[in-house]
């Protein structure tokens, strides 16, 4: 009998490695490369694992890439709309 959790779980342990991967080249002080890498390994695995963290435990592999695509669709609408909004609100503080 086949493991329905199997996908979701591999991918949010994949994503544990890669955020503990990140902080570990983050805190290395030798090599900015390093550093600079650890850095878009640690964005890129804390936002799609806010996408997996809310994710079903039983979805399929297509279900789940396609539910991965909407919230980071709805992450990307929210911090264009800040960026967006930036200008206005600082001009209501004036």
């Amino acid at each position: 009998m086949q493991n329905k959790h199997v996908f979701t779980e591999r991918l949010e342990a994949t994503l544990i490695v890669g955020l503990l991967l990140g902080i570990a080249l983050i805190t290395q002080r030798y090599n900015l490369m390093l550093y600079k890498v650890g850095l878009s390994v640690l964005v890129a695995s804390t936002l799609l694992q806010i996408a997996v963290g809310n994710m079903r435990k039983d979805a399929t592999p297509l279900g789940g890439l396609f539910f991965i695509a909407k919230v980071l669709l709805v992450i990307v609408a929210v911090f264009s709309a800040g960026i967006l909004l930036v200008p206005t609100f600082a001009q209501l503080g004036r």
